[in-house]
């Protein structure tokens, strides 16, 4: 199957109201494994957080899938994925399901069992890649992995629950802060995730489903770059392979109109599937709005504080990269208290003023 035509791209777009999303992991969860394996998978709590987002205004919810959950449970992790987009559909929520992340931040490759509890103080302590990085590494995999993507994909073809299909999450992030991310890279792991993510279109496409294909540009650049935003192959290459544009954008709102211009060239549905943090001006006061106004989806990162600590906030340096200054008096990512309750009231009214039909 072929990359789809401008033409159904924006058929598809306005057929549906302005996309409003969010990030998910339910607060009991401290990464995307301890999420959906089958001992700690939290659907109570699941019903109660996505209900919330409903109330809110949100009709959508982005989440990570993880390949050992596949490996070790398949048919548990497709019935999981399938309870999922049912309690979020009951609450006006379609799923963007997200196959592959290389976002390890916790540092150890992913082991299906029992997750360890956050380290305190620390943002995102236990994240955990898919496939993880020895997998990515090891040019082994490929059969494994074309038989878990055709597989997710094939089982929700046409289902409408899906509203996009998010192939693979920052493709080739080494995870480190103290660079700039494309002068950052591990060569070796961007050929790899390269050849994967490209794989995964080929696949995924395989399936013919319903829903459109993509993966987000993700190395958004410093100030000084602005001529040239995209510089890495795996960003070029995300956005000529990808159905609808996705990108990612934690900074002000004018760095973040200067992206949208840029995308806009592609003629495509735009959509940025990770963006809101309060202290690189991220902010749902000013951006969701302009988001909202030109006509770009969008998914903040974050809904409920909990196991995940993404309250707190990324490095000093890397905060300091983004044009902030660190302070952990204020909420990095997320919208509300353990208890429903907003961290902000004004910015969930500006959510549902903006939502509404």
């Amino acid at each position: 199957m072929d990359r789809w035509s401008e033409n159904r791209a924006k058929d598809w777009w306005q057929a549906r109201a302005w996309v409003c999303g969010v990030n998910f992991l339910p607060s009991t969860a401290v990464n995307f494994i301890e999420m959906w394996h089958p001992d700690t998978f939290d659907a109570q709590t699941i019903d109660l957080e996505l209900g919330w987002a409903g109330e809110i205004g949100f009709n959508a919810v982005r989440v990570n899938l993880p390949f050992q959950g596949w490996l070790h449970d398949r048919d548990g992790l497709i019935a999981r994925l399938d309870d999922f987009m049912r309690i979020a559909k009951g609450h006006g929520l379609d799923t963007v399901p997200c196959l592959f992340d290389d976002c390890g931040f916790g540092g150890t490759e992913p082991v299906w069992g029992r997750q360890p509890d956050p380290v305190p103080g620390i943002h995102n302590s236990r994240a955990i890649a898919s496939p993880g990085r020895a997998v990515v590494m090891s040019g082994t995999w490929n059969g494994k992995l074309e038989a878990y993507v055709r597989e997710i994909v094939r089982s929700f073809r046409s289902d409408p629950r899906v509203l996009f299909w998010d192939l693979y999450n920052e493709p080739g992030n080494r995870m480190d802060f103290s660079e700039k991310s494309y002068e950052s890279y591990d060569q070796a792991l961007e050929g790899h995730a390269l050849e994967l993510m490209e794989n995964c279109f080929a696949w995924a496409r395989m399936e013919d489903p319903a829903a459109p294909l993509t993966v987000a540009a993700w190395t958004t650049p410093m100030p000084e770059d602005d001529a040239h935003p995209y510089q890495t192959a795996i960003d070029r290459s995300a956005l000529l392979h990808s159905d609808i544009i996705t990108f990612h954008a934690y900074w002000n709102r004018k760095r973040v109109g200067q992206f949208i211009d840029y995308l806009e060239v592609l003629n495509r549905p735009i959509l940025c599937t990770e963006w809101m943090a309060r202290a690189v001006d991220s902010r749902i006061s000013d951006q969701l709005e302009m988001f909202h106004d030109r006509g770009v989806g969008c998914f903040q990162w974050g809904l409920v504080k909990g196991r995940t600590q993404t309250w707190l906030p990324w490095p000093d340096d890397l905060v300091r990269a983004h044009g902030g200054e660190p302070d952990r008096d204020v909420w990095f990512h997320d919208l509300l208290h353990e208890d429903g309750s907003p961290y902000d009231p004004s910015e969930v009214e500006t959510i549902r003023d903006l939502t509404k039909a």
